[in-house]
């Protein structure tokens, strides 16, 4: 478990912004999933814990032990932090064969125990047969398992991974997705890993903290959080949502129940506390969520006439971009029966609207 605050301050020159890291925060034992956008500090917190980067002031501890404190002064090199590091490029030494990686990451244990050690992950990581080989031999599949098994190999407390996706196509995510759960189930090494992709959030996290311009933003199992964005800035960044303008109509609190206006209807959606009639806000409401359907005559309650401007055609799905930038998510077999239809109701669930 790592409980840590860091902060961390780069002053601005005449080519670069200023940033300015300030998070805190404790972590699972599990998988637990940092996840954000290029730039928001993600990189620089795995860099903190690691010992590749000082903090300006903090504390950083890992299963009660403790790596760094600003104000007593410590500060453990990395190489005593016993934390196994998987970066994007994942920096295996190009002159060594992949066996050659691995002893030299387990050239601390005794002896016996490193030749025990390597044979046995060189075995469950599946990489036996191309021990010989150096890097630039082997695909990158081969190279990001080596790149994890010599994380591993010394038995970290810690397991930090830097988008250890990136890169590779589906199957070899698939693949790595099946080798991190693997690694946590038969390890049990605690795992902090970096990602902006939903994909692996879901794939892998146990919980997740999403990070934006050096600040931890919201926490929460991945589907909490997707479900629930905690404002329009992290609905933004989480990518899945159509943000729609509306304006505040009419409230009741004893039924918990609100009238939205949009695009010249009236959408029924929850009661919206802190607001009054008249408010301008936004309403959240992923494109699965909501349902289009031919128009035969006017509008029904939630209903709401657009324009279509273009269909997306997906493997199960096809997505309908209305005006107004409304998207739909129709399942592919709905849509071919429908594919003639120009005019379109798009329809608000109720229980799908959420105000933010």
């Amino acid at each position: 478990m790592i409980v840590a605050r860091i902060r961390k301050t780069y002053a601005g020159g005449r080519e670069s912004a200023p940033f300015s890291l300030d998070v805190e925060f404790t972590t699972s034992a599990g998988i637990t999933v940092l996840f954000g956008p290029s730039g928001a500090g993600k990189t620089l917190t795995l860099d903190s814990i690691a010992g590749f980067v000082r903090p300006d002031e903090g504390r950083i501890l890992l299963n009660d032990v403790l790596l760094f404190d600003a104000q007593s002064g410590v500060d453990l090199k990395p190489q005593r932090r016993n934390c196994g590091y998987v970066f994007q490029n994942y920096a295996l030494f190009p002159h060594m064969t992949l066996r050659e990686n691995l002893a030299f990451a387990a050239e601390r244990l005794p002896r016996l125990e490193r030749h025990r050690r390597l044979a046995e992950i060189l075995d469950k990581f599946r990489l036996a047969d191309v021990a010989g080989r150096r890097p630039h031999e082997v695909s990158g599949g081969q190279k990001q398992r080596c790149s994890i098994a010599r994380a591993l190999i010394a038995s970290p407390r810690v397991l930090l991974l830097d988008e250890p996706a990136r890169g590779l196509d589906a199957p070899l995510r698939a693949e790595l997705y099946d080798i991190v759960r693997q690694v946590h189930s038969d390890f049990h090494v605690p795992v902090l890993l970096v990602t902006h992709s939903l994909e692996e959030c879901f794939a892998l996290g146990h919980s997740m903290m999403i990070l934006c311009d050096g600040r931890i933003v919201q926490t929460g199992a991945p589907a909490e959080v997707c479900n629930r964005p905690a404002n329009l800035q992290i609905a933004q960044l989480l990518g899945m949502f159509n943000l729609l303008p509306v304006e505040v109509r009419a409230l009741d609190p004893s039924r918990n129940t609100s009238v939205l206006r949009f695009a010249d209807f009236d959408i029924a959606g929850p009661y919206v506390p802190g607001h009054l009639k008249g408010d301008r806000v936004h309403v959240a409401v992923a494109p699965r969520q909501l349902r289009a359907v031919p128009r035969t005559g006017k509008p029904a309650a939630n209903q709401v006439a657009l324009p279509l401007m273009r269909t997306v055609e997906r493997p199960e799905a096809v997505r309908l971009e209305f005006d107004r930038e409304v998207a739909v998510e129709m399942p592919r077999a709905e849509f071919d029966l429908n594919r003639q239809v120009r005019d379109w109701l798009v329809e608000f669930p109720p229980d799908a609207v959420r105000v933010l």
